[in-house]
């Protein structure tokens, strides 16, 4: 089966899969540049309110970059920031920067280029067998630094550090207790819990969730509040999702938010 990005929508939600199965879901150029595409149609779906990013089979989560390749697409200094500048961060930016919510479901290996991707999703779902690191130190290449920049910004230094000096392979609860996942779960119920978690998403309000993210994004930023953005923080007054959610909570039924 060739190498590829899968995209898949239903009922709101979007699966993305990456599939190299003979290679561990290893992440080629060509699948960057599907990950890319497969997101922006994705933030171009106003229907869509939850992605779920995941390796095809259960083997893996995606193994790392596709080594084979680099002969060819790292060649060269300029081949080589063509590789990280163009087309991986443009896909993990375009996974950070989406503006619908985001989940990891990891069963298996979760490596190098693997985890930087998972690392950029609001929620990393694992299975108790996972496991995760970048042991590239035995390869005799460093991690480029605007891909480590994610991982920095979710683990903080003394974590990436730990991850990339020695090599060493993490299982789940040791990621789980770094603050590299969000839950970890029995492997067979990993795509269930994720499916599961992307429906409590879909049941809010998909405005609420893209301002939630907005918001911690922005304060991420560090730098104060001005006044309007403070006013900006009570848009959804005018919202008919607004309307909506109080109705139904003070007459006791779900809710059936529109987005508007």
């Amino acid at each position: 089966m060739d190498s590829k990005i899968s995209l898949d929508c239903a009922d709101g939600i979007a699966t993305i899969a990456l599939n190299n199965p003979a290679k561990l879901n290893a992440v080629n150029a060509a699948m960057w540049r599907g990950l890319s595409a497969a997101m922006q149609r994705v933030a171009n779906d106003p229907s869509i309110r939850c992605v779920i990013l995941r390796g095809a089979g259960d083997e893996a989560f995606a193994a790392g970059g596709d080594i084979e390749e680099f002969l060819t697409v790292r060649a060269t200094v300029d081949d080589a920031l063509h590789y990280h500048e163009e087309l991986v961060a443009g896909a993990l930016e375009a996974v950070r920067n989406c503006a619908v919510p985001t989940v990891a479901a990891i069963r298996g290996a979760c490596i190098g280029g693997g985890l930087e991707i998972a690392g950029c999703c609001d929620i990393r779902i694992a299975g108790e067998s996972s496991r995760f690191g970048a042991p590239i130190n035995r390869l005799g290449f460093s991690m480029y630094p605007g891909e480590m920049a994610g991982l920095l910004a979710l683990v903080g230094p003394a974590v990436v550090l730990e991850i990339l000096l020695e090599g060493r392979i993490l299982d789940a609860r040791e990621a789980l207790q770094k603050g590299l996942l969000s839950r970890v779960v029995d492997d067979g119920k990993v795509f269930g819990e994720a499916a599961a978690c992307a429906a409590r998403i879909r049941a809010g309000a998909p405005l609420v969730a893209r301002w939630h993210k907005q918001w911690v994004k922005r304060l991420m930023g560090g730098t104060p509040l001005s006044e309007a953005e403070k006013r900006q923080a009570f848009d959804f007054l005018a919202t008919d999702d607004y309307r909506e959610g109080l109705d139904a909570f003070l007459n006791k039924r779900t809710p059936r938010f529109t987005g508007r």
